[in-house]
């Protein structure tokens, strides 16, 4: 256990500027840009508008009384929206982190320099996979939640120098305490949609020489063009199909975007999130989400990125030479 505390360390020590600074750049960027406007606006009309649904516009000076509770309400449950670009970095960073997590030790030949201390090629491997599956997430998920509060504490103050008193309402509010809750609860599910990817560019990370990118990305991408003209040339001759769709859903799809947060939502399950008017409905979106486990695919897909890891970890063992 002391050894993969130490080797997860290690990751981060050598990956910091991707896995702190690029999310706390982001961040920082969303507090100045979107706390800055607020409080521009407050400063230099001392008028916010708000959204009151069916189209109606009201402005924060003149919000009435009856009205705190709602507003209040979606305050509290909407805060965490805020994280949303963050989650569009965090793809790109373990994407990326996992082409050159084992490629990068054989082509500087520092890979010596590792096997000779007593650390196993399982271990090492699978410290970059904890590293991409959890830690990345979770220090995403950690710096999205600060910047949201951050974002919200400044709206709230704001408020309340205008004589709109929000803060009590929302602490008072549930979701306010629950949404960081629900939106932790969702890490399961994207270890699980992500093993595939993970295992993938692990495996071309041990294996490829050169130009990883384009192994990773080209062999699929390739294999499914190719696909698509034979299935165009039996349909066209013999009558018959390939059901080539299938592939490019179920395995190319798979194995480079699993990494991408929400992923799962389908485009059935993709109306849920565009029916979130009165806030974040974390239960509905946790039970979307967690019905996707009923389908075998993501269960035989996450078996197919365990085995394309122990090939990483076997291929690790032999091929030492960059």
């Amino acid at each position: 256990m002391k050894t993969m505390k130490w080797l997860i360390q290690r990751e981060l020590w050598e990956h910091k500027g991707a896995f702190i600074w690029a999310p706390l750049a982001v961040a920082a960027a969303l507090i100045l840009l979107i706390g800055g406007g607020f409080v521009y606006g407050l400063a230099s009309s001392g008028v916010i508008h708000l959204k009151a649904g069916e189209g109606a516009v009201m402005t924060i000076s003149g919000l009435p009384p009856d009205v705190y509770a709602k507003v209040a309400a979606v305050a509290a449950s909407r805060y965490l929206a805020i994280t949303a670009p963050l989650f569009l970095v965090l793809p790109v960073v373990v994407f990326f982190y996992c082409l050159s997590a084992l490629h990068d030790d054989r082509r500087d030949r520092s890979i010596l320099f590792w096997k000779s201390l007593p650390l196993s090629d399982r271990d090492t491997v699978l410290s970059k996979a904890v590293t991409a599956l959890v830690v990345a997430p979770l220090l995403t998920v950690a710096i999205g939640i600060s910047a949201a509060l951050a974002l919200l504490l400044v709206g709230l103050i704001g408020s309340a120098i205008r004589g709109v008193n929000l803060i009590a309402p929302v602490l008072a509010d549930i979701n306010f305490y629950l949404s960081p809750i629900y939106l932790l609860s969702f890490l399961p599910l994207y270890i699980l949609w992500a093993l595939p990817t993970v295992g993938w560019l692990l495996l071309v990370s041990s294996w490829a020489r050169s130009k990883v990118f384009l192994w990773a990305v080209g062999v699929p991408l390739v294999t499914l063009a190719l696909l698509a003209w034979f299935d165009f040339l039996i349909a066209r001759f013999a009558g018959l199909s390939m059901n080539v769709k299938w592939f490019g859903e179920e395995v190319v799809a798979r194995v480079l975007l699993g990494v991408m947060p929400g992923v799962w939502f389908g485009e059935s399950n993709g109306a849920a999130l565009m029916r979130q008017h009165e806030g974040f409905d974390g239960p509905m979106l946790l039970g979307v989400s967690y019905a996707t486990l009923a389908t075998p695919g993501v269960w035989v897909a996450a078996a197919a990125g365990c085995a394309m890891i122990y090939g990483a970890i076997q291929l690790r063992r032999w091929r030492d030479e960059g």
